[in-house]
């Protein structure tokens, strides 16, 4: 599923589609369309535009226009971003690889020809003009250890679920929240202002080191955990049998061995 990894992928990709005058826009799924926006808003928004920007805060990528609104596209569980054709991910964990143009949810036609385009078969990203910004935390890519504190707090919430707080830190999602905490060595069900200062900075440094990682190896699947996260999966440090349980109403997997 697209994650920060995936997200950050699609935001370099992006860039091949800068300074390219937007002939055309389609968009047949209204339902892709959020916030209020309908198809001749977008059109009328965008066309004749180019996208000066390519950038990402957590797992939503934003295109910002010379003079217009900024272009916010989220993937969901399954989008996909094509640019001239090209895919800035090759595989996603719940998703098709398939070509079928159906899945094009909004395309983006440029005057040289090419076009970019999102394609998401169950339809659960969408696109939006000018997104709340600030609705968003740190991004977990660039989050510093005070940030990450004030991101816990005090809360008596599941660790795990603090982590995924879309507003508090931005672009964790499940599969990275599990690794993380599977490398911090720390329970995702743990309170998470329970966390004393040594365990918050090898949260910290675990956070961002397996986000860095999951980039370089092309996604948040590539994870050290992900292929024992199943039936009988046993844990890739110590061999002991992962436990799995709903953690922040989420499918999670740890090791109740060496994960406290």
């Amino acid at each position: 599923m697209p994650e920060l990894p995936e997200v950050e992928s699609y935001r370099r990709l992006g860039e091949a589609a800068l300074h390219r005058e937007v002939a055309e826009v389609v968009a047949p799924d209204t339902w892709f369309l959020k916030g209020g926006l309908t198809p001749e808003h977008l059109v009328g928004a965008v066309t004749g535009r180019t996208f000066d920007v390519s950038r990402r805060i957590g797992k939503l990528m934003l295109l910002d226009t010379d003079g217009g609104p900024t272009v916010g596209l989220r993937f969901g569980m399954t989008g996909r971003l094509l640019v001239d054709g090209h895919a800035g991910v090759d595989e996603l964990e719940y998703s098709s690889v398939r070509d079928e143009p159906a899945w094009d949810r909004v395309t983006f036609r440029f005057a040289d020809g090419g076009d970019l385009r999102i394609r998401d078969p169950r339809r659960l990203g969408g696109v939006l003009l000018d997104p709340d910004e600030g609705r968003l935390g740190v991004d977990a890519l660039t989050v510093t250890p005070a940030g990450l504190r004030a991101a816990l707090g005090a809360s008596t919430a599941p660790l795990k679920a603090r982590l995924m707080d879309q507003g508090r830190v931005a672009g964790v999602g499940n599969l990275i929240a599990d690794e993380t905490l599977y490398r911090a060595g720390l329970d995702p069900a743990r309170p998470a202002g329970s966390l004393a200062p040594a365990e918050l900075r090898r949260l910290h440094r675990a956070l961002r080191a397996t986000v860095s990682l999951l980039i370089e190896r092309g996604g948040s699947h590539t994870g050290d955990l992900q292929q024992a996260r199943r039936p009988g999966g046993t844990c890739p440090r110590d061999g002991t049998a992962l436990l799995r349980r709903t953690v922040g109403g989420r499918t999670t997997w740890s090791c109740p061995r060496h994960q406290r």
